[in-house]
């Protein structure tokens, strides 16, 4: 008997390298991965498990083309906007952000890097973080060096304001059918932008809640932030317009926001994560609602001012104002809160209506017709344009240039929608919808063709297909 063991061990270890060497090759990219992607509804599904470097690893490799693409998507249109090359952004990334990014995060965006590269992609570290950090970056540290810079350099700096970026709701109680909580988000960003905004993940991570969000290739976090979490957490937002303000010691938001999607199992946790070193950096109004409880808040994520609402019968709307005193007078100073032609303030008064008009019978169903909802309540008709909920700046001959620096006619607005209801929270399944919410399509050929002083754009504007409502789930498989 004594001899067994020894005849054993060869056996046992042969069992453990192979186990070891399949995990290294995994890790490379050279054997099978855990992680998958499919197509369905104008969306790429992709699916990451494990530990952060093997989430990272497989997002890589998964959407290596994709994130190449999006990255020079970012490159050519932050040198125009911004006057700064992607150079400038990958030092800023490094300097910036890099220091403040919790471990767990470093490793999993080592793992992106790592499995891009294992594609054959030539994108290094800095390039991810600075892909990830591309709002915050641009649309508040940009400002915030150029005021720095003395008023002589600002001046001839150009005028860089957030981005006036999406629509959404969340309602429960006597509002919705049945009492459950609806929430719902149509994503505002540049067409070019938008047309890759399509990917939805799912990621089981090795610790923390699952989660189900949309999102970009590249990206840890959803960045439009839409998405749900195994403990029943429902959650969105929108941009703060006029925002001004960044602390350079602060954690990037793209961090805070997956952290807290991660790890926030209450309303309570998600806000105090999301506030943790909070940077100023893509300053939003976050909309969240708990399935099991039924309750809703409202999270107005100033720096200076940090304001949340709560209720258990009742809805918020959001559509880039300020609505807090303190907010808006010592983080908002150039916000008008009563000039109802602007695009927040005109979408305002549309979603106060509509919840009037429509309590107690708002269901997945009907947030999907409100996410497409042309009604200009300025103009008082219905008329696709930069004011009505499910946006078309690219219609406008005034453009957005207070609420993001989009001129006249420029392409951007609406460019997926998206709902849930607390029964489908608790599944980890929302419905989704690529390109404009409405159903139109938008084509690059005959814009470009129209306006020819959008023709730098040419090298990454696409076509933007509409695609049907299309449900997805946690764990789905084609």
């Amino acid at each position: 008997m004594a001899r067994l063991f020894p005849r054993a061990l060869p056996v046992f270890l042969y069992v453990l390298l192979t186990a070891v060497s399949a995990h290294a090759r995994a890790a490379q990219g050279g054997g099978a991965l855990p992680g998958y992607r499919f197509e369905s509804g104008g969306w790429t599904y992709v699916h990451l498990e494990g530990t952060p470097e093997e989430i990272g690893f497989q997002h890589g490799a998964l959407l290596a083309t994709e994130i190449a693409d999006m990255v020079n998507v970012m490159k050519l249109e932050l040198a125009h906007d911004t006057r700064r090359e992607w150079g400038f952004y990958r030092e800023a990334a490094r300097k910036q952000l890099w220091p403040h990014i919790d471990a767990e995060y470093q490793q999993e965006l080592t793992g992106i890097a790592k499995g891009v590269q294992s594609r054959g992609v030539k994108l290094g570290l800095w390039d991810i973080v600075a892909l990830n950090g591309s709002i915050e970056l641009s649309e508040y540290y940009v400002p915030w060096l150029n005021k720095r810079a003395g008023a002589e350099r600002a001046r001839l700096a150009p005028h860089i304001t957030p981005a006036g970026r999406c629509s959404a709701f969340v309602a429960t109680g006597s509002y919705t059918r049945g009492g459950t909580i609806v929430i719902a988000h149509n994503n505002w960003s540049t067409y070019a932008e938008g047309a890759r905004w399509t990917i939805v993940f799912d990621i089981q991570p090795a610790h923390g809640h699952r989660i189900l969000m949309d999102g970009e290739p590249g990206v840890i976090t959803s960045e439009d932030d839409f998405g749900e979490n195994d403990a029943g957490l429902m959650i969105t937002e929108t941009t703060i317009i006029g925002f001004e303000g960044w602390d350079p010691a602060g954690k990037p938001e793209f961090v805070r926001s997956r952290k807290a999607m991660q790890y926030g199992g209450t309303i309570d946790e998600y806000v105090s994560i999301l506030k943790e070193g909070n940077n100023g950096g893509y300053a939003n109004d976050w909309l969240i609602g708990d399935s099991r409880t039924g309750e809703i808040a409202y999270l107005e994520l100033g720096l200076k001012s940090t304001p949340l609402w709560r209720t258990k019968d009742g809805y918020f709307v959001s559509s880039n104002f300020a609505r807090d005193g303190d907010v808006l007078k010592y983080d908002t100073p150039t916000f008008r809160y009563d000039d109802l032609e602007k695009s927040p303030n005109a979408r305002r008064v549309t979603w106060e209506k509509k919840m009037a008009a429509n309590r107690g019978q708002i269901d997945v169903a009907l947030a999907e017709k409100l996410e497409a909802d042309h009604d200009d309540s300025y103009a008082g008709r219905e008329e696709a344009n930069q004011r009505s909920l499910c946006g078309h700046v690219d219609l406008s001959k005034d453009g957005m240039e207070d609420e993001g620096g989009w001129g006249p006619y420029y392409p951007a607005g609406a460019v997926t929608g998206k709902v849930a209801d607390s029964e489908m929270a608790s599944r980890l399944s929302f419905a989704a919808h690529a390109g404009h919410p409405c159903g139109e399509d938008f084509l690059a050929g005959p814009f470009l063709k129209a306006h020819p002083e959008y023709s730098y754009l040419k090298p990454i504007l696409k076509d933007m297909k509409s695609g049907p409502w299309t449900t997805f789930a946690a764990g789905e498989k084609q």
